[in-house]
């Protein structure tokens, strides 16, 4: 999917986990402030664990590409296909943010869901502070649910509140969000 000229999003493929690996790893401190899994991405082999298992499951994951340059990761977790609905995470390399990257993948993928999944309902969890991360759906018309309380526990033994926003299919309508 091509999302802009320079940038895209490709399927997950078995050959990109010491891609994804590398970039963990070279912002480890970044991604691991919102990220708990970034702690425990030690090696390229728990990388492929991840890309091994994504692969096998019914819920899609991309790369996101720049220049075909790996720069982050988005997909589909938990879908719930006796409810239609499903939840979309994401992560994007620091020096990319900003530039509406996120944005228009997240877009692109609600658009998919709703047209070609049978989905009705799509999520986004974000970390209570994550401005960044909880603008995309205020962006794109996601209804803000609640704080789920201690929703996520980080490998330091803390848990983060997490915001919760969710759109309906018959709310979305591309173009007319963002």
């Amino acid at each position: 999917m091509k999302l802009f000229d320079d940038v895209s999003l490709r399927p997950l493929q078995w050959d990109d986990a010491t891609d994804i690996y590398n970039t963990i790893v070279a912002q480890k401190e970044y991604l691991g402030r919102w990220l708990p899994f970034v702690a425990f991405t030690d090696s390229v082999q728990f990388t492929q664990e991840f890309v091994d298992s994504s692969m096998k499951m019914e819920d899609e994951t991309f790369t996101i590409r720049k220049d075909n340059k790996f720069i982050g990761l988005i997909g589909f977790k938990a879908t719930d296909k006796g409810n239609c609905k499903t939840e979309i995470g994401y992560w994007l390399s620091s020096e990319y943010q900003g530039q509406g990257i996120v944005t228009r993948a997240v877009e692109q993928l609600c658009k998919y869901a709703f047209e070609n999944l049978g989905i009705n309902r799509i999520q986004i969890k974000s970390a209570v502070g994550n401005t960044q991360s909880s603008n995309i759906p205020k962006r794109l018309g996601f209804s803000f649910e609640g704080i789920e309380r201690a929703g996520e526990l980080f490998p330091d033994g803390s848990f983060a509140d997490i915001e919760v926003y969710s759109i309906l299919k018959k709310e979305y309508t591309i173009g007319n969000n963002g």
